[in-house]
Order: C-alpha cells, then structure tokens, then sequence
C-alpha cells in the first residue's frame, strides 16, 4: 500500500500519514511547492531542500509539453534527471492550464482542441496524450485529464463536465496501466535501483468535479472511487468562488473518498485556509501564492501578511519573521525592503524561499499537533493570530 495513516485528531478529521513514492516518501498533511517549468520560480534544488524542506515539488504537463518539449525530456532521461531534483514529483493533468490560458477551446468527447497559449499553434490535449506526457515526464504522481468548470456556472453545465471528467477518468486509467511502465524513464533504466523494485511505480490520481453542487461532488467521489485510484484529489476550487463554496465543495467530497487513500486539496490557499482543509481530512496541497506574492514584495507572518515595501519597514531590523529558517534571520527587513526598491533579484529569492519556508512549517507543526492531540488548540490560536494580527 503506498499510504500509510499514522495518527487522527478526534476532534476533528485531521490525520497524518506518509505516501510513499518512488523517489521518496511523503509525510502528510504536506505543501507541494510549484514548478511550472520544472523547478520553483528563483530557486535551486539544494534551496527547496536545505531551506525549505519540500518533500515534493509539482512540475506542469502543459507548459512542459509546450516548452521545452517532449523529445527534449525523452532523451534528458525524464524530468527528475533534467532537473537534477532527486525526490517526488506530481504532475498536473494539463486540464487547468486549458481551462485558464488557452484560446479558442472546444471540447468535445475525444478531449480539448486550442491555441496554445505560446504561439497560438492548434494543439489537441486527449487523456490518453495527458498521461502519456506525465509518464515521459517520469512523475511519481500523475492526474487524470479532468474538465475544470468554470465558477459560477448551471448545475446542469456542472452535471455535463462531471460525466465527461468521470468518462476521461476511465480512458487515463485504461492508459496508465496498459502503457506508464513501459514509458516512465526511471522504471524503465536498469542502472537506477528504483528500476528493479517490484513495489515502484507512477502513482495516478483521480480528480473530483461537481463545481458547487453538492450531489455532483458526492457523485464524483463515488464514481471515481469505483474505478480506483491511488489518491483523490478535489479540484474546481478556488476558480474565483468565496471562501465557503471552496470549504463546502471540500465538505461535500472528502467523507466520500476511501480513509486510506491520500486525499488532494488543488490549487489553495492561505495558511487559515489550509488548516480549514486539513480539520476536513485533506493530506496534500499545492499552490502558486507563495512564490507569486514573494516576487511582488508579500511576507506571510505569523501575525499576517505584510507588504515589504512599505515604508514602515524602512528601519526596521527585524527577521522578516520570528520563526523564518537560520539562513534567512540574518536579513532585516529594512534591508530587503531596499532590495525590492532597487530591483535587486536576490530579493525575490528571499521571500520565496522565507514564504514556502513557512508554509511547510506550517505543514510540520500541524503534523506535530495532530500527533500530540492539540491540534484543535493549535488551529484556534494560529488563526486568531494570523488574522487579527494580534501579538502574543
């Protein structure tokens, strides 16, 4: 079985646990740095490692596929090598990148047709090409080729999607266990030790659809569960709905997804966020926030947010935050400030490195007090805090 479920707090549903790949293990609930292009915008391997402390990072079928290209990863020996990132990889199915950046789209059964994003070229996205490019890519992780409905949209639109998701589904299963082994370029090099492990294999994801509507969510979950994945992710959230659609859709999927799988939370969110999702019993999550506000001067804070930018922080000596890394404490914030003021690149990297820092703190604390059986307490106080930007 590649997840393990060590721990459960009985007041609410959080757990712990670890997944285990072939590139490494997984302690859950865990944050998943992205690296659109195969590594975390301004940082380097040895970062995400020594600094932040990533047990996985997410790579994007659709960009990759675009740039640099599938025979540029075939004949580098999969993404893993081309990188030089040694530990696990997920890789998206290319579904959200079609829904948010394409033009021209039309989806019909056999999958999605659109100008790409780059150059406008005509290209044709089919579940069957979604998972043959995650196992060239060689990830450990690979999702099904979902459609992503857009919010708000009728129930009916929603109803349409979620067959045709659930339909795609069973095309990317049919794939994945006819051809990934025969593909993934780390099963498939005699001189990699993984090769000749009998356990080791790409791990596939299922995605839940159903956009806001409850009974599409419950119907998704089941039918997903029928056909059997190694994991569950709930996808459709955070496309531009509040902050309660996004819990309920969460409400409506998780008790319906078997308890010793991994169970996903895409494409969110802020620390409160997350705790929401993982007091729900969501193991994983990734987004693009950390490193996205960083490049635009934005710190997280164990009492919120701050903008380095501001004036306030012209003289101010302090770390950026009390509990930032070792490497990073040695850097004041007046002094960063006067990074972003001189377009200095080093200061994008600082507070990538301090923002993904604290979300896999995070990460590690709540493991730490799921395990203790205070995770409740811990959930309230970290909150109020971030919040109400009250000091203790």
């Amino acid at each position: 079985m590649s997840f393990t479920l060590h721990s459960t707090c009985p007041e609410t549903s959080a757990r712990t646990g670890t997944l285990k790949t072939a590139h490494g293990d997984i302690r859950t609930p865990i944050f998943m740095p992205v690296g659109t292009q195969g590594m975390v915008k301004t940082l380097s391997p040895d970062e995400l490692i020594d600094i932040v402390d990533a047990d996985i990072i997410l790579g994007n079928t659709y960009h990759l596929y675009l740039r640099p290209g599938m025979e540029v990863i075939r004949q580098m020996g999969g993404l893993h090598k081309f990188s030089t990132w040694e530990k696990p990889i997920l890789t998206d199915s290319g579904g959200f990148q079609v829904w948010s950046l394409a033009k021209l789209r039309k989806i019909t059964e056999e999958g999605v047709r659109f100008s790409n994003h780059l150059d406008g070229a005509k290209t044709m996205f089919t579940p069957e090409l979604s998972m043959e490019i995650q196992a060239t890519l060689g990830s450990d992780i690979a999702m099904l080729f979902d459609e992503c409905p857009p919010y708000p949209c009728e129930e009916k639109y929603a109803a349409n999607s979620l067959a045709l998701t659930t339909r795609w589904a069973r095309r990317c299963k049919d794939w994945h266990e006819e051809n990934a082994a025969k593909i993934v370029p780390w099963l498939n090099n005699h001189e990699s030790p993984i090769a000749s492990d009998p356990s080791a294999k790409q791990l596939a994801f299922g995605i839940v659809q159903g956009s806001v509507y409850a009974d599409l969510r419950e119907q998704s979950a089941k039918e997903l569960v029928e056909i059997g994945f190694d994991g569950y992710a709930v996808g459709g959230i955070s496309v531009g709905e509040p902050e309660h659609e996004m819990i309920r859709a969460i409400e409506n999927a998780v008790p319906f997804l078997p308890s010793d799988k991994p169970r996903y939370a895409m494409g969110l969110g802020t620390p409160p966020q997350m705790l929401e999702m993982i007091a729900r019993g969501v193991d994983m999550f990734d987004c693009v926030m950390p490193t996205r506000v960083a490049r635009h001067g934005l710190a997280f804070t164990a009492d919120g947010p701050i903008h380095i930018k501001n004036k306030e922080f012209e003289f101010d000596a302090s770390p950026l935050d009390e509990n930032t890394h070792p490497a990073l404490q040695k850097y004041s914030r007046s002094f960063i400030r006067h990074l972003f003021r001189a377009k200095e690149m080093l200061s994008l990297r600082l507070l990538s490195l301090h923002n993904l820092h604290f979300f896999l703190r995070l990460m590690r604390q709540s493991r730490e007090h799921i395990e203790a059986g205070t995770f409740v307490a811990f959930k309230t106080e970290f909150t109020q805090r971030y919040l109400n930007q009250t000091k203790p």
